[in-house]
């Protein structure tokens, strides 16, 4: 019997508010936007930084799909950004969703923090695929500036996991604006301590059976003329990611071969990649068969300055499809 499996796609979708005549304007991209999703065809899909009128033209291309969030300053504000948690609506029913802010207030619509330059949010959903098989999903964007506001942020958001039934799954994701070996990174995934605890949060990514575009180190291009690859990389690891150096090659959906060369800088940079949106999970029922980062273009027009991340996540032996009398 064919396993089951649920998945996951994480997409940045760029602000939107660029002149028309922009190469890399929202009435460009959203055709390679929409694209992207349809071939893919996520059970969940996470979209960051859409703005109102960008997801409302998502829902009437994709009218499979549900939608959950609210905008970052809050349920009565539909100028800002969302963290918006799409759902295939014929295979998730949505029993259970809420938005936090990550800050010292974290009830408070639009609070800021930790040095943050703008509100940030988390939004979960508690989904309950049938027969019988409930997780929570987490869609973030954390802030691009400060470090602290990335650490606290992660901390705040795995505390909010941490509470959870143990053995409800939860997949986390979004856009981290941080490599994954920063502190924010090393936290999450149990191998640093922030405020005496840590993260116990594993990474699709080398987890994954397969991977696909291995060599797509970097997962934010800013819709630079190359993409950065392995052979490209030359800097070392910290809590910001270095947006100057983009240089490579152009591709049009190239499947990269799943291999790491030897290369001369630092042990940490040949066995890491460099992404800062990234698919987190936790829970033993979900095993990560696959991850990718897609490089999906049409005449180099990407979805956005971000590649988006897909992964595919078995389901228990257990679970079952149960079919329609």
């Amino acid at each position: 019997m064919t396993s089951l499996s649920i998945t996951v796609m994480t997409l940045n979708l760029h602000e939107g508010e660029q002149p028309s005549e922009s190469p890399n304007s929202w009435e460009r991209r959203r055709d390679i936007c929409v694209s992207v999703i349809t071939s893919y065809s996520p059970t969940i899909l996470c979209t960051q930084q859409g703005l109102r009128w960008q997801l409302d033209y998502l829902q009437q291309c994709l009218p499979g799909y549900e939608q959950f969030g609210i905008s970052r300053k809050g349920s009565e504000d539909n100028t800002d950004e969302y963290c918006t948690i799409f759902y295939e609506k014929e295979k998730v029913e949505l029993t259970e969703g809420g938005t936090f802010w990550l800050s010292e207030s974290p009830s408070v619509p639009g609070s800021v923090s930790w040095g943050a330059t703008a509100p940030c949010i988390a939004t979960w959903a508690i989904s309950f695929e049938p027969p019988g098989f409930s997780f929570q999903i987490v869609n973030t964007n954390l802030d691009e500036d400060s470090p602290r506001a990335r650490r606290r942020s992660a901390l705040l958001t795995w505390q909010h996991i941490a509470s959870l039934p143990p053995n409800l799954p939860v997949i986390y994701c979004g856009g981290f604006n941080t490599q994954k070996e920063s502190m924010t990174g090393r936290f999450l995934l149990g191998r640093s301590r922030e405020h005496g605890v840590v993260g116990d949060m594993r990474d699709a990514w080398p987890n994954a059976r397969v991977r696909k575009n291995v060599s797509l180190i970097h997962t934010y291009h800013g819709f630079k003329d190359g993409l950065m690859r392995w052979q490209d990389q030359r800097d070392g690891f910290g809590d910001t990611l270095p947006r100057t150096a983009m240089e490579g090659e152009k591709r049009v959906r190239c499947t990269a071969p799943l291999y790491l060369s030897i290369l001369p800088f630092p042990m940490a940079a040949a066995t890491q990649d460099l992404h800062i949106d990234w698919i987190l999970f936790r829970g033993r029922p979900l095993v990560p068969a696959l991850c990718e980062v897609i490089n999906d273009n049409i005449d180099g027009v990407y979805p956005s300055s971000h590649f988006p991340i897909f992964a595919e996540f078995l389901l228990p032996r257990s679970v079952r499809l149960v079919e329609t009398p």
